[in-house]
């Protein structure tokens, strides 16, 4: 396969896709709708599963199977996402361990600012509306509040995890490291990325590869039949998820980026919580803006 301009552009895509996947707070989806591919992404992962497709390649016919399935959209767009991830993973397991409070900070702007254009694109919302909101921050403050400081490390687990948070590519407006965050797994994912931990990464590369094939084809059918209240739910979920990433939620943390003993007295960083908090804001306001006048362009 020759390697095109289109083939560059796409792998760029998969980049910031891939990109929005290993910071909470921004939805791989959302980038995927920005960067005007998250239709073809979509049809391509239905693609595999249709059985028509298979047929193709159990007889022979590996050519029309890799037309079929868009095989070189694939590549570059998968090869764009893993590069991403490693190359990002090492900065962000290196600011949690020492700028807990900075870095927290910066991923609750992110996910409060990305809350409000969810709310923005759903308007009016109406009491209805109102009560799917609720129900869903209900459940995600239940999860937060109720889930253990720690989880599994089991390979099981870990392959739950991946399957569960590949979904954010599919469903705009919903973060996977926020549901890597909820789960307990995203530091120890983090990590695994940074060190190259190979068995881990291929349990949870796994989960992710069953995740996205097992529950694309659903969501599919959930979003062309009930899309708004899906969004009201999920909008709610992001909000009440936010009593997670709390910068201050983990005090040993923040003691032990700052060298304390346990039950020391600690410096918030208030300051440079709130400068983060809007730096995160700003970011997910300027590719709202973005977003917008690329659909003014193709108009």
């Amino acid at each position: 396969m020759k390697i095109s301009e289109s083939h560059i552009i796409t792998a760029i895509k998969g980049y910031l896709v891939g990109a929005a996947n290993v910071v909470p707070g921004v939805s791989g989806g959302t980038f995927a709708l920005i960067t005007g591919i998250y239709q073809q992404l979509i049809d391509a992962l239905n693609s595999i599963l249709s059985v028509k497709t298979w047929k193709l390649f159990f007889t022979g016919k590996f050519k029309e199977f890799w037309k079929a399935v868009d095989g070189p959209f694939l590549l570059a767009f998968a090869f764009g996402v893993v590069v991403s991830i490693f190359s990002l993973a090492k900065l962000i397991t290196y600011t949690l361990a020492h700028y807990p409070v900075e870095t927290w900070a910066l991923f609750f702007g992110l996910i409060l600012a990305s809350s409000w254009y969810m709310f923005k694109d759903l308007r009016p919302i109406g009491w209805k509306g109102v009560l799917l909101v609720l129900a869903g921050a209900a459940l995600g403050v239940v999860i937060c509040t109720l889930s253990p400081a720690s989880t599994p490390d089991n390979w099981w687990f870990l392959f739950l995890c991946g399957a569960i948070a590949i979904c954010s590519m599919i469903l705009p407006g919903i973060s996977g490291s926020l549901i890597l965050v909820l789960m307990c797994k995203y530091d120890f994912v983090m990590q695994a990325v940074s060190d190259l931990n190979i068995p881990v990464l291929l349990v949870f590369a796994s989960g992710m590869l069953i995740g996205i094939l097992a529950f694309s084809k659903f969501l599919h059918w959930l979003l062309a039949r009930w899309e708004r209240p899906t969004m009201l739910v999920l909008l709610g979920f992001v909000l009440g998820s936010l009593v997670k990433v709390w910068p201050w939620s983990n005090p040993e943390a923040i003691r032990a980026s700052q060298g304390l003993a346990e039950g020391a007295a600690y410096n918030p960083h208030i300051v440079q919580a709130i400068i983060w908090c809007l730096v995160g804001i700003g970011a997910v306001i300027l590719i709202e803006l973005f977003a917008s006048k690329q659909k003014k362009t193709e108009k």
